[in-house]
């Protein structure tokens, strides 16, 4: 029997004045095992979440929750383009919307869940217009509400855009194409638990009004799912507290605490600081902590803590002792006041093969971007469901463990990496020079060669070190800083520039980059339950002056980008050319312009419109390709001399190529200034004349004449004393293309008859 579904319908605001966008939450149809199930749909795209919660798996210390979206590609009604035709790995907007959903859903788990969550996401459908990573969030969000899973729900997600200065809920591709903000956002009734923005130098004042708008517009989806809730919701199921004792968290508090404070007194290294931690722990839990062995043995008359729950109290006490120094006494492991900068110093030109290189060093973090230059070629091709099929510009971050002192086997990107990439890529798009201005395809890489928190912001000021190092004309220099909060109750402290202790001890994670007149990336990470706008208007303020202060370390450095490129980048040329003369210049497979790139060393990249991108380190090499592409693409002009070769004769007269696969007639009576019995009196197969175009029929048939050349006459004299009868080969004598017009493959056809 089919089961029956339960449709909830939540209207969120189209702007600020009027609209309206219906998303539906629809529960009961699929998935009946998991233990949540919906579907989330707003125009023609539709994601499904289930979330199902298991038992505790043995030797579990922390909260096992996994995120997992998959992006189907039959969603858009297209076949995968991998060798196997099904998906594999999973995209750069799939990772990042695994992360996007993840973020503001953990904090709302208790902190003493042990069992095992997970949340798995399909693409249904994907139209056009609606992206679905917000929809992600609100899909999982009410699968784990309706649920037995425990959980401190619902989460709304939107986005926000501003077009003309008016705020746009839940944008479409196009609108966002219009829009200079693209704001994310996830929240609770009461507070903001998550956002990812990127914006194109959107001031402070202006973002806290797109947030406060946005957690308004966040509240009909959360009226939605607790109305799913009210008909569909399950009794949420009783789980193990893994809470440690009172009297352990206690004894570790006073033999810790004392000697913490001595420890972060000395204001050590983040090695030496970690040394001394970690003896310390050591001592305590030899000294508190029972072995398997003795437990049994001594079961009366020991305390039955082991290993991990000492450890366990001794970072509680480690964190209430660092928390502790920052609220009441303003005092940060390293040092600082709150609104303190770590010392910079930059550097450029460390590479000299790279077109491009930056290092940004902020204490004891330090990022080495290198920066590439390639042709339009070089654009990665995306295969996923967004309308976007290419990218030019591109940022890649790795993380190795060298970075923190530490030996791990190399795996590759995680997510962590693609993301951190993402947000530096996302700050500086907004200063990258369009195509039409900088036609080249741009790949920074960020290497992270020493980490003490904030590499991600680190990234984004080496990049802005390598593009202005690289020459690439970008708009403004862009950099960035993380705010951090501690907060207990009423009191919270706002960090500026968060080292790595602070990130791991502290309640939020808030990275705010951009150049000296607007924010070009925000991103938000918390780990309580939300905080108010005051607190983010606090922070933004301070990252603002953090931000100013960085930027002038990084113009200290260098003030404005190179005039000129890097003496290993390509140069880029670009020519316009006919539509209907490609396939003259690219020839049967490409045989053309491979043979152009052959014979002269430069790289030719044509477009569909006409443009034709020519690179070479070497200016000459681009000279000549400009020029065997210039003579496979003019066009005739009556009155213009050309230089020929005699490819065919005939009692009426000579053909003579005047360009590639172009030949015209040259009538026997145009060939000399006396009268001709026989053509070839006056040449042969192969020789090279010079004529005058004296005339084009509607059909492309060139007439021509040596006789204008050598008595030096004007066109108009030409067409005056041209003899009637001098008309051109049979079905011949027209502009003309000998290959197909293959556009897919990357080279000239040489086969025209020089």
């Amino acid at each position: 029997m089919k089961p029956e579904s339960k449709i909830i319908k939540a209207t969120v605001g189209g702007s600020l004045t009027a609209g309206g966008k219906t998303v539906i939450f629809e529960t009961g149809k699929l998935a009946g095992q998991a233990g949540g199930a919906v579907t989330v749909q707003l125009g023609e795209t539709v994601v499904f979440a289930a979330a199902t919660m298991a038992g505790v798996r043995e030797g579990i210390d922390f909260f096992p929750l996994s995120v997992e979206y998959e992006e189907r590609m039959y969603a858009g009604g297209r076949i995968p383009g991998s060798f196997f035709r099904r998906e594999g790995r999973p995209s750069e907007e799939a990772i990042l919307t695994d992360r996007l959903t993840d973020r503001p859903l953990r904090p709302l788990f208790p902190k003493d869940l042990r069992n095992e969550v997970q949340i798995i996401m399909y693409s249904l459908s994907v139209d056009p217009e609606n992206p679905i990573d917000i929809l992600c969030i609100n899909a999982a969000s009410a699968a784990v509400m309706i649920s037995d899973i425990p959980w401190g729900g619902p989460v709304g997600a939107v986005r926000i855009g501003r077009i003309g200065g008016q705020f746009v809920v839940n944008p479409t591709y196009i609108e966002q194409g219009q829009s200079d903000l693209d704001l994310r956002l996830a929240g609770t009734r009461d507070a903001i638990l998550m956002v990812e923005c990127g914006a194109k130098e959107i001031p402070e004042d202006v973002m806290i009004k797109a947030l406060q708008f946005g957690h308004e517009a966040i509240q009909p989806l959360i009226d939605a799912q607790l109305e799913l809730v009210a008909v569909v919701g399950k009794p949420k199921r009783d789980y193990t507290s893994y809470t440690l004792p009172e009297s352990l968290l206690a004894d570790v508090s006073v033999r810790a605490t004392p000697r913490l404070n001595e420890i972060l007194d000395r204001v050590p290294s983040k090695t030496e600081l970690n040394e001394a931690v970690d003896t310390l722990q050591e001592e305590i839990v030899t000294a508190i902590a029972v072995p398997d062995a003795r437990r049994t043995e001594h079961a009366e008359s020991v305390l039955p803590y082991t290993d991990e729950q000492v450890k366990e109290a001794f970072h509680h006490a480690y964190q209430v002792v660092v928390r502790q120094r920052i609220l009441e006494r303003g005092l940060r492991p390293d040092g600082r006041g709150t609104t303190d900068i770590r010392p910079i110093w930059c550097d450029v030109n460390i590479s000299p093969r790279a077109h491009g290189s930056g290092l940004f060093t902020r204490g004891e973090t330090q990022v080495l971007t290198l920066a590439t230059l390639g042709t339009p070629r070089d654009a990665q091709e995306l295969d996923n469901l967004t309308p976007n099929k290419t990218k030019r510009y591109m940022h890649h971050y790795n993380f190795p463990p060298f970075s923190t002192g530490e030996v791990k086997p190399m795996r590759g990107q995680s997510r962590r990496d693609v993301g951190h990439g993402a947000l530096a890529e996302r700050a500086l798009l907004p200063v990258i020079p369009p195509v039409s201005e900088f036609p080249y395809t741009l790949r920074l890489v960020s290497e992270v060669l020493s980490s003490n928190g904030s590499t991600s912001m680190a990234s984004v000021c080496g990049s802005t070190l390598a593009l202005m190092d690289c020459g690439v004309p970008i708009k403004a220099p862009v950099a960035g800083a993380a705010m951090g909060l501690i907060k207990e109750g009423e009191n919270y402290a706002i960090l500026t520039d968060i080292q790595g202790l602070e990130d791991h001890l502290g309640d939020m994670d808030f990275k705010v980059a951009g150049t000296k007149d607007g924010i070009t990336a925000l991103q938000m990470d918390i780990k309580i339950t939300g905080i108010t706008p005051q607190i983010m208007s606090q922070a933004l303020t301070q990252a603002h002056q953090a931000r100013l202060s960085i930027l002038e370390k990084i113009t200290e450095t260098i003030s404005t980008p190179r005039s000129e490129l890097k003496q290993h980048a390509p140069r880029i040329i670009v020519v316009k050319i006919p539509v209907d003369k490609i396939g003259a210049v690219i020839g049967p497979g490409g045989k053309i312009i491979r043979g152009i790139q052959l014979e002269t060393g430069a790289t030719i990249d044509i477009e569909d419109d006409g443009s034709v991108y020519v690179a070479s380190s070497d200016g000459e090499s681009a000279r000549k390709a400009i020029e065997r592409i210039e003579e496979l693409t003019e066009t005739p002009i009556p009155g213009r001399i050309y230089t020929g070769k005699v490819v065919r004769i005939t009692d009426f007269g000579a053909f003579i190529e005047i360009l590639p696969n172009m030949d015209g007639l040259v009538h026997i009576s145009q060939l000399d200034s006396q009268r001709v019995e026989r053509v070839e009196d006056i040449v042969s197969m192969g020789d090279e004349i010079t004529v005058m175009v004296t005339g084009i029929d509607p059909q492309g048939k060139i007439r021509l004449s040596r006789q204008a050349v050598l008595e030096g006459w004007t066109l108009e004299e030409a067409v005056a004393r041209d003899r009637p009868g001098g008309g051109s080969r049979p079905g011949g004598s027209r502009p003309f293309n000998r290959g197909g017009d293959d556009r897919r493959g990357g080279g000239p056809r040489n086969d025209h008859r020089r």
